[in-house]
């Protein structure tokens, strides 16, 4: 993969779905639910068209969470990555 998002966008992977509820019950695959955690790739440079910059606060290794619809899908390689603003990023998920 090389992609690189431009001005304050960010590429993000998302993280496969639990096979196992908590209470040990696996989960189909019709059943999984699509998480709305990922994990960020690449991030862009911060720099807009207008050449007003944006500090970007994510990192390569982030796990964030955004909306479930944010953003815009793309195919590349049969992998699927989502690209979205870092202003649409809800929040990151700590460890």
């Amino acid at each position: 993969m090389n992609i690189k998002p431009l001005g304050d966008r960010v590429v993000l992977k998302q993280i496969e779905a639990e096979e196992k509820t908590k209470s040990g019950i696996i989960l189909t695959t019709t059943a999984k639910e699509k998480p709305s955690i990922f994990e960020v790739l690449v991030v862009g440079d911060g720099v807009q068209n207008d050449g007003t910059e944006v500090k970007m606060i994510l990192k390569v290794g982030d796990k964030v969470i955004t909306n479930k619809y944010s953003g815009m899908t793309a195919k590349i390689d049969d992998e699927e990555y989502v690209i979205v603003r870092q202003s649409e990023v809800l929040a990151i998920v700590e460890e």
